[in-house]
């Protein structure tokens, strides 16, 4: 479940996507996403994701896991013993900014809010990490930002989790990039895909007892603490399971009601005109 400029292998998946009430930044979600990958290119390779953040995004947006590099772990441990494997999921359908490039954990990242505006920014990553692909998220994503991170050979398999915040397009739909293409090609959206890693929800608006808590370290920093959920719902999609390329999704309503069969696959729409 990921989108890669090269051809990759990636393994043990683990995406989050929580709404809270942030005391500086507002109403936000906070974006987690961790693999394990084998890059199978010649050369570096990196890893794209779309996020439907409603304003530009900077490197402040992204959080250090720090000495926490398993946090969405104990998210996954909190919801394991009650999870039970999705048998089946729902279907719907689904001015060009200045690049920003920097550094986090092992990666390169470049922030655009135009996926044409990356082309010309990839001169700042550093040769060995440099990657190509993007026509595609320009057809399908025009409205979102595009993160790509990028990674030599020798990273590959070291980073910790990617942990970002940002202010929604949809308050009240939670979102998580999900589609799937480990060849450097753009995903086929006719596509059934292998499976195999858990999807994570949160919100801090959830009633007494919904959830399972999250066990973290108590010399955790608070600046990150500050970011993370009380408790979390979840399931694992796998056991040579394959599903119709797509993101995952589900309303907050629905969220609260923890009725996660009621999370859908969407798949983007190709921008008009």
């Amino acid at each position: 479940m990921c989108i890669s400029t090269g051809e990759a292998a990636f393994s043990g998946t683990i995406v989050y996507c929580g709404r809270q009430h942030h005391p500086v930044h507002g109403l936000i979600h906070v974006l987690g996403y961790q693999n394990t990958a084998v890059n199978l290119a010649d050369g570096p390779n990196a890893m794209l994701l779309h996020l439907p953040a409603r304003q530009r995004l900077t490197p402040g947006n992204f959080v250090s896991a720090g000495r926490t590099g398993d946090v969405l772990r104990r998210m996954v441990d909190a919801v394991a013993p009650v999870a039970v494997a999705a048998d089946g999921i729902a279907w719907m359908s689904a001015e060009p900014q200045s690049v920003q490039v920097f550094d986090h954990d092992v990666y390169t990242v470049l922030l655009a809010a135009d996926p044409t505006a990356v082309t010309g920014a990839l001169r700042q990553v550093p040769p060995h990490r440099r990657p190509d692909l993007l026509r595609f998220y320009a057809d399908h994503f025009p409205d979102h930002t595009i993160a790509l991170c990028c990674f030599d050979n020798a990273d590959a398999q070291d980073a910790k989790p990617l942990l970002l915040w940002y202010s929604p397009l949809d308050p009240d739909r939670l979102t998580l990039p999900a589609l799937d293409s480990h060849t450097g090609a753009a995903p086929d959206l006719d596509a059934a895909v292998s499976v195999d890693h858990w999807v994570l929800f949160s919100t801090d608006q959830a009633p007494e007892g919904w959830g399972e808590p999250v066990d973290y370290p108590g010399n955790m920093r608070h600046s990150l603490r500050a970011f993370l959920p009380a408790t979390v719902m979840g399931d694992y999609y796998g056991d040579e399971q394959k599903l119709l390329n797509g993101d995952f999704t589900i309303s907050h309503q629905d969220l609260l009601a923890g009725d996660l069969d009621r999370v859908e696959r969407r798949q983007p729409r190709v921008r008009r005109g």
